[in-house]
C-alpha cells in the first residue's frame, strides 16, 4: 500500500481558519508593551479550551549553524524591562547546549481554534542557580526523575532500558525529595521583537509587531 497516494489532495482538503466565530483583533486597541497582550491571548486560549496553550516551539542553532526546533513549556513571563520569557532545560541536552553557545533564540506559539500565533525573538541568558533549582523542584516526581538521567537525545538501546533506568531514577527521587539536577538551567529570553498574528477565514489576516527601541516599544503593522 502506498501511504503517500493522494497525500497532496488530502493536505489541500484540510480546512484552515474554520468557523465564523474567530476572535477579532484591533491593533489600534493594544497595550504599549507586548507582555500584556501576550498574557491576554494566552488566557483567551485557555478559556477557549486550547490544550497546553503554554506550549511553544523553541528554535535555536547548533554549532554548525543548523536550525533546531522542539516544543516545550513556557515557565514564566516577567513584565519588567530586564525580564522576559522563561524556559527550563538540561544543560547537557541540545536545547541546553545550543543557547549556551549561541545565546539567541526564537519562540513560537500557535492556538489553532483561535487562529492565533505569537512569535518572540531575542537574546537568552541563564537565570540564577537558585531559581533553576526552584523550578526543578516544582516539577512532578516523574519529570524530575527523567531530567536526573541526563540522557536526553542520546542513543537508546531499547525501551526496556528506558523503563528500567527511569524507574531507578524515580525511586531515587522518592528517597531524596530535595534532589536537584545541577545541570538544570532556567533560561530567559529578553524579547527584541514580538509578533501577534490573527488569522481570518477570508485571508484578511492581521499582523502586528512590537519592536524594542531605546525608549520602549514601537508598534508596526505588517503585511500578512
Amino acid at each position: 500500500m502506498d501511504h503517500h497516494a493522494g497525500l497532496r489532495e488530502l493536505l489541500r482538503g484540510i480546512e484552515v481558519f474554520a468557523g465564523d466565530d474567530l476572535p477579532t483583533f484591533d491593533p489600534a486597541d493594544t497595550p504599549a508593551a507586548p507582555e500584556e497582550l501576550f498574557v491576554t491571548w494566552l488566557r483567551g486560549a485557555l478559556a477557549a479550551g486550547v490544550r497546553e496553550p503554554h506550549a511553544m516551539t523553541l528554535s535555536t542553532v547548533d554549532a554548525e549553524g543548523h536550525p533546531d526546533a522542539r516544543v516545550l513549556i513556557l515557565k514564566n513571563l516577567e513584565n519588567t524591562d530586564a525580564g522576559g520569557w522563561q524556559f527550563a532545560v538540561h544543560a547537557g541536552s541540545p536545547k541546553g547546549r545550543e543557547p549556551a553557545a549561541h545565546p539567541r533564540a526564537a519562540l513560537t506559539f500557535y492556538w489553532p481554534p483561535l487562529a492565533r500565533q505569537g512569535r518572540v525573538r531575542g537574546p537568552v541568558a541563564a537565570r540564577p542557580a537558585q531559581q533553576a533549582a526552584a523550578d526543578f523542584l516544582a516539577r512532578s516526581p516523574q519529570a524530575r526523575a527523567e531530567a536526573l538521567l541526563g540522557t536526553q537525545s542520546r542513543p537508546l538501546g531499547d525501551l526496556a532500558e528506558r523503563d528500567r533506568r527511569t524507574a531507578e531514577s524515580l525511586a531515587r527521587v522518592e528517597r531524596h525529595q530535595d534532589l536537584v539536577a545541577p545541570e538544570w538551567t532556567l533560561y530567559e529570553l529578553r524579547a527584541e521583537r514580538v509578533e501577534f498574528w490573527q488569522g481570518d477565514a477570508g485571508r484578511r489576516h492581521t499582523r502586528l509587531a512590537y519592536l524594542r527601541a531605546a525608549d520602549g516599544w514601537r508598534r508596526q503593522l505588517l503585511w500578512p
